[in-house]
């Protein structure tokens, strides 16, 4: 039984189709079905239910996906320690951004990353859309916090950014200025729909209390969030590196600078069920040391001198 075979059945169930996986492994489809008869008749069991437009686990195929998977990934891990920390990176990372505050920290590592390995070819998907990481054959995602189902990824904590509230001078001329969070039911408030649908109307004020706001607009974007701010359309939640250049400038201010912010999280994560190759391995050890140092000495956001401005909005 050849263990490619086994790998290319991962993937079949991964991608629910025959089709999606010869795609993503450059197979023709042919190939592909062949090699998965000849699996099947070596284990003398159907592990599928082939329909027109998807297939489906018989019992046998989802015991068999399961009790292999821990193959897999063993010999993966082996694989990699055989390899030694000396061998050259190679292969395709796609890797998944949702634009988060700490973007251009983000990539900054990726290109260092990749300059490192030069023989490894990366791509980088900004989304704010849900998105199916094994069907879309994605290695990696950085995500917020509640971007993600816990049950099915794992997440690492890389990075963090102290997020605050803004309003421009004219909301304020013309609504009032908050003087505690209390008062913010009373305002219009710039509301945030994460890609999983939830909208952050649960404001968060340290660690133990929350707030419910309202306002007439959600947005999925925090470049729209801060124009919208800018525009005077309500009180925003954002992260200071977004607002700071326009605090300076008067266009913009913050509210309630003796409250303790709320810490936005970011997460690097990737699915559970799949094995992990060495270049995701290595990349996931390097970020974790890479977002470490640039955290400082635990000041709670990212403290590496790179210009904010225009290059994480333009990808917003």
């Amino acid at each position: 039984m050849k263990t490619e075979d086994i790998a290319l059945f991962h993937r079949i169930v991964e991608t629910g189709s025959l089709v999606e996986a010869a795609d993503i492994l450059n197979l023709p489809k042919s190939t592909l079905s062949r090699r998965l008869q000849a699996l099947e008749d070596e284990l003398n069991v159907k592990l599928f239910h082939r329909q027109s437009r998807a297939m489906t686990l018989t019992a046998s195929g989802s015991h068999f996906y399961d009790k292999s998977t821990a193959m897999l990934a063993t010999l993966e891990q082996t694989l990699s320690e055989l390899s030694g920390e000396e061998s050259e990176v190679t292969g395709h990372l796609r890797i998944l951004i949702f634009p988060v505050p700490e973007l251009i920290h983000i990539t900054h590592a990726i290109f260092e990353f990749m300059d490192l390995h030069p023989e490894l070819t990366v791509e980088i998907i900004v989304s704010t859309e849900p998105q199916d990481m094994i069907r879309n054959n994605i290695d990696l995602a950085f995500m917020l916090e509640d971007a993600f189902n816990e049950n099915e990824m794992v997440a690492r904590h890389v990075i963090s950014e102290m997020v605050h509230f803004f309003a421009s001078p004219e909301y304020l001329a013309k609504a009032g200025r908050p003087t505690s969070p209390d008062e913010l039911p009373q305002h219009n408030s710039i509301l945030f729909r994460y890609p999983n649908g939830r909208i952050f109307n649960e404001v968060p004020f340290g660690k133990d209390r929350t707030l419910s706001v309202k306002g007439n607009l959600c947005v999925n974007s925090l470049a729209t969030c801060l124009e919208a701010t800018l525009m005077g359309r309500g009180i925003s939640m954002m992260p200071l590196p977004f607002a700071k250049e326009h605090i300076a400038s008067g266009e913009l201010e913050m509210l309630f600078e003796d409250v303790e912010p709320y810490e936005g999280k970011c997460f690097l994560v990737y699915p559970s069920r799949r094995f992990i190759s060495l270049a995701s391995q290595r990349f996931i050890d390097y970020m974790m040391t890479a977002m470490e140092e640039c955290m400082g000495s635990g000041s709670g956001r990212c403290d590496r001198e790179v210009k904010i401005r225009g290059a994480i909005k333009s990808m917003i």
